[in-house]
């Protein structure tokens, strides 16, 4: 029998590193050639790192969450015949940088030898959180202990552990007490009495409470005192990180702007109506996307990259709009490149395609970037409005509002109208705010009278 380490391969062009977000095997697994043993994560990308060979699982090198370098040891295994690893004793390492002569338990890392956190979380062996035991205090009985001076108690007096009374029992308290449990969510058939006939009085309660949270309480009103530790990892640290970035360098401006999508809504269903079986079934993004062309056909300082860092501003003349989609994982941007080249019916059928991509969390890396501009969009939840943050390094992004019936004065009388506000947030050190303005007005018309739309 021999030992097989698998080290980090290179998951993608230019990286260095990779962030370890799941294992699916433990130590003692046995696996199978193209088993999937773990997933790591490079720029919002996940990649699968399966076995080369079948084995026993005898160590892993990192735990969740953790940042690994391209070509560190992350997986030993125990295999038949010689193994990849050089394990003699006139060794004083394996190929990898383990002690050859140590114990597998003394390789583990140190989170898989520890004893459960006082958070009451234990860590398995792949160094994922995992529920602790749980273990439920046991009431002591009266019969349990010495009777007080040879006096016999009597039996049928409530406990003064704090035990629950027999079943149907009625506890006994005046309503001032009644009105005070119920008012702090304490279920009174707990609350031992210390009151003639076992009657329950105030200080009764304080002391229930002084024992701290108990098991029984009044139905929706007991005290929660739990906390619940959740390590940010993976792609929910990747999104804490860009925008962090993004709101400690960018200055944003948000413009708001009412739109009458009245037009746009007639158009749409018509055009959904009477579409051919090859065309997909449109929604407001493709004649947002239009817009947003025309838009910046006229203002090409919106459809940029601002480094800050070199003070250079990165005008692009192809449009690529990033469309945030809220996934299972997270928020993620799948890109439309090149919507300047697009029709209505290309872009819906290229964002649906991101759209499902990203949900089943198959888009590649260069799927989810290379965006010079985005929408994002929460659809019949958007709320009235927004303040989008803008996706880092671009110096704009257009957030969609949900539509609304209103009533609308038409200068006679109030008319009901299909009313959608867009929330569009600039880099205030590169747009001001003039030009903000002129490019949302410019949108709202193209929308409000959707013709212009097609218009060359």
């Amino acid at each position: 029998m021999g030992e097989h380490v698998i080290k980090l391969p290179d998951v993608g062009e230019g990286v260095a590193e990779a962030e370890l977000v799941e294992w699916h095997v433990k130590v003692g697994d046995l696996v199978r050639e193209d088993t999937v043993l773990a997933a790591v994560m490079t720029d919002k990308a996940t990649v699968e790192i399966p076995s080369p060979v079948d084995g026993e699982i005898l160590w892993l090198g990192a735990e969740i969450g953790d940042t690994v370098a391209i070509g560190s040891p992350i997986v030993r295994l125990k295999v038949a015949g010689e193994g990849n690893v050089k394990n003699t004793s006139q060794d004083e390492s394996g190929a990898d940088g383990i002690p050859a002569g140590a114990s597998h338990g003394d390789r583990l890392p140190p989170a898989q030898n520890a004893a459960p956190s006082s958070s009451g979380l234990s860590r398995g062996s792949a160094g994922s959180p995992e529920p602790a035991a749980s273990h439920p205090r046991r009431s002591a009985d009266p019969r349990d202990k010495p009777e007080d001076d040879g006096v016999k108690k009597d039996r049928a007096m409530p406990s003064l552990s704090g035990a629950p009374r027999a079943e149907g029992e009625k506890p006994l308290a005046s309503p001032a007490v009644r009105l005070r449990a119920k008012e702090a969510g304490i279920d009174l058939r707990q609350v031992p009495g210390s009151g003639p006939a076992g009657r329950i009085s105030h200080e009764d309660i304080d002391a229930f409470l002084a024992r701290g949270p108990q098991v029984a309480r009044a139905t929706g009103l007991a005290r929660k005192d739990g906390v619940e530790d959740i390590k940010v990892v993976g792609l929910r640290r990747k999104i804490a990180e860009k925008m962090a970035l993004a709101k400690s360098r960018i200055p944003h401006i948000t413009y708001v702007e009412e739109i009458d999508v009245t037009a746009l809504e007639d158009l749409r269903a018509t055009l959904n109506k009477e579409k051919r079986a090859d065309r997909p079934k449109l929604t407001l993004l493709p004649f947002l996307m239009r817009a947003m062309v025309k838009a910046i056909g006229e203002q090409p300082n919106l459809n940029a990259l601002f480094d800050d860092d070199a003070g250079i501003i990165h005008q692009h003349e192809g449009i690529h709009i990033g469309i945030a989609a809220q996934t299972a994982n997270g928020l993620v941007v799948p890109v439309v490149k090149h919507a300047e080249a697009r029709d209505l019916w290309d872009s819906a059928a290229e964002v649906n395609r991101l759209a499902d991509a990203a949900k089943a969390g198959t888009a590649s890396r260069e799927e989810l970037s290379g965006s010079t501009i985005t929408i994002t969009s929460l659809g019949a939840m958007g709320g009235v409005a927004t303040t989008p943050v803008i996706n880092y390094p671009e110096v704009a992004i257009v957030g969609v509002n949900k539509i609304m019936v209103r009533p609308v004065w038409d200068g006679t009388q109030f008319i009901p109208r299909k009313m959608m506000n867009l929330s569009s947030s600039f880099d205030h050190r590169v747009i001001d705010g003039w030009d903000a303005a002129v490019f949302v007005q410019r949108i709202k018309a193209l929308l409000e009278t959707p013709a212009l739309i097609f218009v060359d």
